[in-house]
């Protein structure tokens, strides 16, 4: 079976917001719901999307603020914990039965925390390069919120304008460790045309630091409570914010866990589309 490599658009209008998406393969297929990494888009999945469509149904979401989706309301902010509210609706969209997912550093964390609260909604979990949120000791929570409230308090909207998209183009590249095909994909799904060049059209609130965040040990149970089997696809060396040794105890947390290790960066699927969507192909397969 051959799958078009071209993406449908699609939209979600939900509760209190609007959501873009990328879809590719038969409706008729099991749905895969694909999320995003932090200030990514839904064309991150554009290099893996059509070679995982001859078996389900891929849906590639812009998360709130991020691609072509509506931002947040003035006043709010970007706690990853309110993605969950609009992924428990997106889920109820498409389908009563257990659905799979696919998720990438955000994406993988808000997959991950998802499955733990309502095992019964999710099928099989998908995860590249992330095993629930970043974690804080309780120790520094006070100075974690006086920062977050201090940089609220001063945000101004102030974008950067690229004169034209290569310029956006390299600063993606540079800023993500990317190469240029896969930066490109980014880009031209996340700029938006302005006088005198083009501008990011993600949610520049989405920038400022988090107001609170779980520690290990309130994360455990959450992880412990992840019924679905589960793929965790991570890149060697690890990054920084995803210490070997952190990863290792998560994984332990998990009842019924595959990881598998491959050299590169942050961006495997992107980069090293052929392994990443031949290991996700096979795992969607064990499900038949």
């Amino acid at each position: 079976m051959t799958v078009e490599r071209t993406a449908i658009e699609r939209r979600f209008r939900l509760r209190h917001i609007e959501l873009a998406a990328r879809t590719w393969g038969d409706p008729g297929l099991p749905p895969l719901l694909a999320l995003h990494g932090w200030l990514d888009n839904a064309a991150s999945f554009d290099p893996i999307a059509p070679r995982l469509a001859t078996r389900r149904h891929v849906i590639a979401v812009d998360l709130a603020g991020h691609g072509r989706s509506q931002h947040r309301a003035p006043g709010s902010w970007y706690p990853y914990v309110d993605y969950l509210d609009e992924l428990g609706e997106l889920l109820d969209r498409l389908g009563d039965g257990p659905i799979d997912l696919l998720g990438h550093s955000l994406g993988a964390t808000l997959a991950a925390v998802h499955a733990s609260l309502v095992p019964e909604r999710v099928g099989r979990l998908a995860l590249i390069e992330g095993l629930g949120p970043i974690t804080l000791d309780p120790r520094n929570a006070h100075e974690q919120l006086r920062r977050a409230l201090t940089a609220r308090a001063g945000f101004s909207e102030r974008l950067r304008v690229f004169k034209d998209l290569e310029q956006a183009v390299d600063a993606r590249a540079r800023a993500g460790e990317l190469d240029r095909v896969a930066a490109r994909l980014l880009v031209e799904r996340g700029t938006r045309a302005v006088e005198g060049g083009f501008v990011w059209s993600s949610d520049a609130r989405l920038t400022l630091p988090g107001a609170q965040r779980f520690s290990e040990e309130q994360l455990a149970p959450m992880l412990a409570a992840i019924a679905a089997p589960t793929l965790l696809v991570l890149a060697e060396p690890a990054a920084p914010y995803l210490p070997r040794e952190v990863i290792d105890r998560r994984v332990a947390w998990v009842r019924d866990i595959e990881v598998v290790r491959l050299a590169g960066g942050h961006h495997l699927h992107m980069e090293r589309a052929d392994e990443v969507a031949a290991l996700i192909g096979a795992f969607l397969d064990r499900a038949r």
